[in-house]
């Protein structure tokens, strides 16, 4: 689901052509309408409860002063209407890349990094598969180019596996999720079979598992956890026997190398607006109840400290270089030093 504006007549659509003419965005334009101040977020789905759990918590305590609109065109697609200047916060699944890093340095947009979570990816089958397990290895047998129209049935994987047709339900194209889970499982980002069906909205992934018997996909922890009568996750094996995606998994550092930090990027320009400092502080200050009661894992709570500090600060940069970082604890993350360029 995707909260929009609405259009408001002739009259607004004048003043937008207007703005528009003299170079303001969209979100300048938003929050002029109506004498309500709005904050526009868009962005990775996987993200999306949370911050529709936060926008929704802070909403509530301005007495309708101020509204938060969360859109989820996925964090590529997100990242380029944050680059344009477009949108106040950004939600994503993953690092912002260098190409993200140069588009938004071309538009003057600079940016807070705060990883808000821990999600690990879950990998589903539906019910009805008597699977359990799967490594790695045939994980990457499965979502590699090569098996495109090749491997469709489980049993082609070994004795082991179930005798049925193969089908297949994963993220787009523009899906920070599908970024991480190619580079993690087939090694190179973007590697990919094409020959699935693809969404950015999760819960058609859950939809489309659920009425397939032979089906496999995956998504983030939440959704699995709020479908766990619909789809069954399987535990992964990455040589040092299966782990299933589970919160205790995530923090002993065991649900490798499907385990990772998700994030919201902040406008800088926009952290000098009172609302948008005010939002994401409350986000930060309540971040540990949004991410556990929408099914991810919280940070440590000196980590919220630091990134709350970095807010305040409007301390711009990234701390991954333009590039995801498979395996990276918080801790580790929290010594880097911010970039803004590419480091060659």
């Amino acid at each position: 689901m995707t909260i929009t504006l609405r259009t408001f007549g002739k009259a607004a659509a004048i003043a937008a052509s207007a703005l528009a003419i003299f170079g303001f965005s969209s979100a300048a334009h938003a929050q002029a309408s109506r004498g309500v101040f709005t904050i526009i977020s868009d962005g990775s789905s996987t993200v999306y409860p949370i911050t529709e759990a936060a926008a929704g918590g802070y909403q509530a305590s301005m007495g309708g002063r101020v509204r938060v609109t969360v859109g989820e065109s996925g964090t590529g697609g997100g990242f380029r209407k944050f680059c344009r200047g477009e949108t106040d916060v950004q939600n994503a699944s993953r690092p912002i890349t260098a190409s993200e890093m140069a588009a938004c340095a071309t538009s003057g947009v600079q940016y807070v990094e705060v990883p808000i979570a821990f999600d690990a990816l879950s990998v589903v089958v539906n019910p009805a598969n008597p699977l359990k397990e799967i490594s790695l290895a045939d994980l990457r047998k499965i979502w590699q180019p090569q098996a495109q129209g090749r491997l469709t049935n489980w049993k082609q994987l070994g004795p082991n596996y179930p005798d049925l047709p193969l089908t297949l339900y994963g993220p787009g194209t523009a899906s920070g999720t599908f970024d991480y889970f190619t580079e993690a499982v087939v090694g190179v980002a973007k590697s990919s079979r094409t020959d699935y069906t693809p969404s950015e909205d999760d819960n058609i992934l859950v939809q489309g598992v659920a009425g397939d018997k032979g089906a496999l996909g995956y998504f983030g922890m939440a959704y699995y956890e709020q479908n766990k009568t619909k789809v069954r996750a399987l535990a992964v094996n990455a040589g040092q026997g299966p782990v299933y995606p589970t919160a205790d998994a995530v923090k002993a550092g065991k649900y490798v190398p499907l385990a990772r930090p998700v994030f919201i990027y902040v406008n800088v320009a926009s952290l000098k607006k009172k609302p948008v400092a005010d939002f994401v502080t409350h986000y930060l200050t309540n971040a540990s109840t949004y991410v556990t009661k929408t099914g991810y894992v919280p940070l440590p709570a000196n980590a919220y400290a630091v990134y709350q500090q970095r807010v305040t600060k409007r301390e711009a940069g990234t701390a991954f270089g333009g590039k995801a970082d498979i395996g990276a604890s918080i801790e580790e993350v929290l010594g880097r030093k911010l970039v803004k360029t590419v480091q060659q």
